[in-house]
Formats: structure tokens, C-alpha cells, sequence
């Protein structure tokens, strides 16, 4: 897939959505001022900020049991793509290879950012994608974007 805008994991926030308040994870282009926000569930949420910031539970969530199965196998977690927008929700694929071969794997965008930011995988979204549902910031050189009626929640 060519069109590729790499992005990095800025925060968690707590936003106002349409529905209320919600959780979302922000993106932000690594060589631009642009921020994705993607709405996710509390429990991903939860699992991308550990990840940010460098926490581990006692016991392996999901996540972090995903990544351990993939490496024990000697599964590689190359890339993670966010592919897609349709009817408001987001697609992402998560590009594996091993022995030689590459596999593309579907997956929730909030599972493969979980997931990549475990294994140290880049992320990527499409152009089309970030054209589309991006927001920009020209003077955004913090860690916290200021969402209306938003908050952090860690990152």
C-alpha cells in the first residue's frame, strides 16, 4: 500500500463526542502538524497508555499475551496500517512477517496501536484517511492537544 503518512501515539484523551463523552487515542504525523483522533473503548485505552507509558501489570493483559505468542513463535510485528474510514469507523491492518513471508492481518485500530507500541512497530495512516479525518494544528508542539471539554488520561 503506497500513500503511507507515518504517525506516533500522542495521548489518551477524554473528548466530547456527538454521543457524549469519549475516550480516544491521538495520532499525530511524525512530519507534519496534523493529529488523528480515533475513539476507542476504555480497556484498549488503558492498554495504550501502560504501553506510553512504560507500565506493566503483574499479570499479561491481552495485549502484552498477543506480542508474547507472536515472539515466542518468531513472528514479527512489522508495520501497523490504519487503512480506512467507512461510515465512521476505522480499519487498520497489522503487517506480520515470518520465515520469509508477509501476512496482513485485520484488526481494530486501538488492538494494532496496543499492539505495535509493544512491539516497537511503526504506524501508519493512509493518506486518504488522514486527509479526511485529521485536524490540524500548525503551533501544536505539546504533548496534549486542547480537545474541547477534554482531559487527559494519561500518555
Amino acid at each position: 500500500m503506497k500513500n503511507l503518512i507515518e504517525v506516533e501515539v500522542k495521548n489518551v484523551v477524554l473528548l466530547q463526542s456527538e454521543e457524549g463523552m469519549a475516550i480516544a487515542v491521538v495520532l499525530k504525523e511524525k512530519s507534519g502538524s496534523r493529529l488523528l483522533p480515533i475513539i476507542i473503548g476504555p480497556f484498549e485505552a488503558k492498554a495504550i497508555s501502560m504501553a506510553l507509558n512504560g507500565e506493566t501489570f503483574s499479570r499479561p493483559l491481552t495485549h502484552d499475551l498477543m506480542h508474547e505468542i507472536l515472539s515466542v513463535l518468531g513472528v514479527k510485528v512489522d508495520k501497523v496500517i490504519i487503512n480506512d474510514l467507512v461510515d465512521g469507523t476505522y480499519y487498520a491492518r497489522i503487517i506480520l512477517s515470518h520465515d520469509g513471508k508477509t501476512y496482513s492481518i485485520d484488526s481494530r485500530p486501538s488492538d494494532a496501536i496496543a499492539l505495535a507500541l509493544r512491539a516497537g512497530a511503526p504506524i501508519f495512516v493512509s493518506s486518504s484517511v488522514m486527509d479526511t479525518a485529521s485536524e490540524y494544528f500548525p503551533d501544536f508542539e505539546g504533548d496534549e492537544p486542547e480537545w474541547e471539554g477534554g482531559g487527559d488520561l494519561g500518555g
